[in-house]
């Protein structure tokens, strides 16, 4: 019961942040650039505050369910599997940390073309890596529901 409640939080999670990561890439990120330079420090300042619990529950949902999946994988899944899936929330995590927060602390300063740009291509890192997730964890969906 475990792997498959682990599984089913593990896929909510990935999925979420897999429309949301596209939206965010193609929409909001590419609008950043018009918010005009007079309100863009107050509007990154309320963008970080407002966004952050919105990504960082579904995240934290997804990085433990994917560590416990390792563990306690389901039987028609190979632990091998869980791990690349693991290794890929590392991976969005890894670019998380190091490349689009610090983007995101500074523009609280106010808005920089240069932080925009690498923000916005970094970024790509993570939509490509969530992509895949989402994509392995509906094969592994697939998997499972033929072994029944």
């Amino acid at each position: 019961m475990l792997p498959q409640l682990l599984f089913v939080l593990n896929l909510l999670a990935t999925w979420y942040m897999v429309g949301l990561i596209w939206m965010v890439q193609i929409v909001h990120y590419a609008m950043f650039d018009r918010v005009g330079e007079e309100a863009f420090q107050r509007y990154a300042v309320d963008h970080a505050r407002l966004i952050t619990p919105i990504v960082m529950i579904p995240m934290l949902i997804e990085i433990v369910s994917a560590a416990g999946l390792i563990a306690v994988s389901p039987a028609s899944v190979p632990r091998l599997w869980m791990v690349i899936g693991f290794a890929l929330v590392v991976v969005i995590w890894a670019s998380t940390v190091f490349l689009q927060v610090p983007c995101h602390s500074r523009f609280a300063e106010g808005f920089d073309m240069q932080v925009y740009r690498r923000l916005v291509a970094t970024n790509w890192i993570r939509t490509v890596a969530w992509s895949v997730r989402g994509g392995l964890m509906a094969f592994w969906l697939w998997r499972m529901l033929q072994t029944r």
